[in-house]
């Protein structure tokens, strides 16, 4: 049986990892901010065998909460296991995106400086990052090669 807290712990700690490996790779490979596979696949796949782990094991728990209100999310919420799900969704996605992000930006050329401010954005919060990440892209013009 997994302890909710502990596995809250963890995961904040495991997910910290993957964005710091993800801040060195873009700092000191700027050509390759990829090149960390922990941060892309490793650890969001490990937050996401725990967060299969803790639907399955507070599924007895969830019939009194669900996704049809703000009351039932709450509810829903209200369980530990589940709780502490959400929050494991939430850092496996966005380390994912971050990753995505900086494989994004070394094949399009987009300068690791530009990269660098959407990314604790993102881990701070997801879809502010991923959106000053997508305007930075849009903005981004790639250089022309002297002939």
């Amino acid at each position: 049986m997994l302890d909710p807290s502990f596995i809250f712990s963890l995961a904040g700690k495991l997910a910290m990892l993957g964005w710091l490996s993800l801040l060195v790779a873009l700092l000191l490979k700027p050509a390759r901010p990829y090149a960390f596979p922990a941060a892309q696949f490793v650890i969001p796949a490990i937050l996401a065998v725990g967060y299969i782990l803790l639907i399955w094991q507070g599924r007895a728990g969830f019939e009194t909460g669900g996704f049809g209100s703000i009351e039932a999310v709450r509810a829903l919420f209200a369980n530990d296991a589940a709780l502490t799900a959400g929050w494991l969704h939430y850092l496996a996605f966005d380390l994912f995106i971050g990753a995505w992000i900086s494989r994004d930006a070394a094949n399009r050329g987009i300068s690791p400086l530009i990269v660098l401010p959407s990314l604790p954005l993102t881990f701070l919060f997801g879809p502010t990052g991923l959106l000053l990440y997508l305007a930075a892209r849009a903005a981004h013009r790639p250089k022309e090669i002297a002939q």
